[in-house]
């Protein structure tokens, strides 16, 4: 599967924050975000633009910062947010630049393009939530979507995610395999339980229980967004082996 470049990823940045600007315009700040059932709207909104200039800013620096305070952020009213959004989304793209600066990631020093990936899939899974919330369409390409998903797996299986998430422990197995086949994207995923912890390969060879369907969809199955048959995917094989590996892969 290709890696997609730094154009791809600003652009793709900037299309998921216009689709969320878009679908977060005018909204009522207390509305539920049921996929985020601790937040309101306007949490959401927040989180995100908070997101993209904390991010911008270690892009810049290069070194670690503080986690913002959501207290802080002022997002103007609801016919304000989708100018603040797009501007939080235009100084990350500038921050990084073209990507190759080394800086400071959770993950080990990495070039600067790690944050404008992380912040893109963020912002696509956050669109998800708001489109759920407010009845809009989720929006994402597939090449967006198939590389949510493999940043997903490349994090959750990264040396030393267990010390950053003690519940990955639950994912060692003894073989189990998952294969998630998207029905309109590129080759699958294939996952396999071992005694040192989930490792993941690209490829379509079958798996102990499958999971099939749009890209789109099965991105929002992965992230909790949506039940699987809920989603226009399908599943066969061990569906319990799916349910535990998602009950314990929450970022």
């Amino acid at each position: 599967m290709r890696t997609l470049d730094v154009e791809r990823l600003a652009e793709g940045l900037w299309e998921q924050s216009g689709l969320f600007a878009d679908a977060v315009d005018g909204a009522d700040p207390d509305g539920r975000v049921d996929t985020c059932p601790e937040w309101r709207i306007r949490d959401l909104v927040v989180h995100l633009g908070q997101a993209h200039r904390w991010a911008a800013g270690v892009a810049r620096t290069g070194a670690p910062a503080p986690a913002p305070d959501p207290g802080a952020a002022d997002p103007g009213g609801p016919d304000a947010w989708s100018g603040w959004l797009r501007a939080g989304a235009q100084e990350l793209i500038e921050a990084v630049g073209d990507g190759g600066t080394v800086v400071w990631t959770f993950t080990g020093p990495r070039p600067s393009v790690f944050w404008l990936r992380r912040m893109l899939h963020d912002t696509s899974v956050h669109q998800g939530d708001a489109a759920l919330a407010l009845g809009t369409a989720f929006e994402i390409a597939p090449d967006l979507a198939a590389d949510a998903i493999t940043e997903g797996l490349e994090l959750l299986t990264a040396p030393g995610a267990e010390a950053i998430k003690s519940d990955l422990a639950e994912l060692r197995g003894d073989g189990q395999t998952l294969q998630v086949l998207p029905a309109d994207g590129p080759e699958g995923w294939l996952i396999t339980r071992t005694p040192g912890g989930p490792r993941w390969e690209h490829g379509s060879s079958g798996g102990d229980v499958v999971v099939a369907g749009p890209v789109a969809g099965l991105l929002l199955v992965l992230t909790r967004r949506l039940p699987a048959d809920g989603s226009g995917a399908r599943v066969a094989g061990d569906r319990a082996l799916l349910d535990h590996w998602l009950a314990h892969t929450a970022m």
